[in-house]
């Protein structure tokens, strides 16, 4: 059977990336954070001074939360240079998340649309409804469930799309965001040739500009953070940490324990017998 139509190649795969993505996530989660106390810009007021042609999406965070579209400000040149390098390639960039509170990322943790998408992959992992245990494992790499992993709740990553300037048709990656499967990975090999082809084009101007891409996700950025440090090998401290944002000035508060999970272990199990009763698991 063709590998792409073979579930059980499908599942093994997977599996094998999660559990890869998760070491990634210990390696994080154990790397020091100096955090310099940089603050934050908005995003759209730099690219309307720049005059790049750029999205924003106007979706909420679990239906009631609208996106905080700042970034640390030492990162903000490179994301103009970035839409402007887009937009002479005939692209527009669409920003589809930057930074989040602890309250936004919490919610995307509890959020009926995330949460169950992540416990429909684990069910259709495990053969059924899964342990509680597994579920908390998979949310810390899919919705990161601290704020120390969390690149969001830095202000140091943004999610694209990419759409063409000629008629505004998304340029395609296989699938849309937030699609949590075996083809979210970027180099997943349950995507056509030509979908990974514009998977790496995208990537290869980010990272033209240091924004490096998290391998668990093919819509996702970020730069300056541990996990920035550890995917360059830089062997550096991470100068971005969790913070609290203050709009209004930009001025950012770290986190006080960012190595405390958003929803521990019991609070998950709670979720997890909702989302299953929701899903019909």
């Amino acid at each position: 059977m063709n590998q792409l139509h073979d579930e059980d190649a499908r599942r093994e795969y997977w599996i094998s990336y999660m559990e890869e993505m998760n070491g990634l996530v210990e390696r994080c989660l154990a790397h020091p954070v100096e955090e310099n106390g940089e603050p934050m810009c908005p995003i759209p007021d730099a690219f309307a001074a720049a005059g790049v042609e750029t999205m924003f999406s106007d979706s909420l965070i679990d239906n009631r939360l609208e996106r905080i579209y700042f970034i640390r400000e030492n990162l903000m040149d490179q994301l103009v240079a970035i839409a402007r390098d887009m937009n002479e390639r005939g692209w527009i960039m669409k920003i589809e998340d930057g930074y989040r509170t602890c309250e936004m990322q919490t919610a995307l943790v509890k959020s009926s649309t995330t949460f169950d998408r992540i416990v429909r992959t684990c069910v259709w992992e495990h053969g059924g409804p899964p342990p509680v245990e597994l579920v908390f494992r998979r949310a810390r790499v899919m919705i990161a469930n601290y704020g120390k992993i969390g690149t969001h709740t830095q202000g140091a990553a943004v999610d694209v799309s990419v759409f063409r300037r000629e008629d505004h048709t998304e340029v395609s990656r296989g699938k849309f965001y937030l699609e949590m499967s075996e083809y979210t990975p970027m180099r997943s090999p349950f995507i056509t040739d030509e979908d990974r082809n514009n998977r790496l084009a995208i990537t290869e101007i980010m990272e033209r500009y240091d924004f490096v891409h998290f391998p668990g996700e093919f819509w996702h950025y970020n730069s300056g953070d541990v996990m920035y440090q550890i995917l360059t090998g830089s062997g550096k401290p991470g100068v971005y940490g969790a913070v609290h944002l203050d709009v209004a000035t930009g001025n950012v508060t770290p986190y006080e324990d960012p190595l405390a999970p958003l929803i521990p272990m019991e609070k998950m199990e709670t979720e997890l017998s909702a989302a299953l009763q929701r899903i019909g698991s």
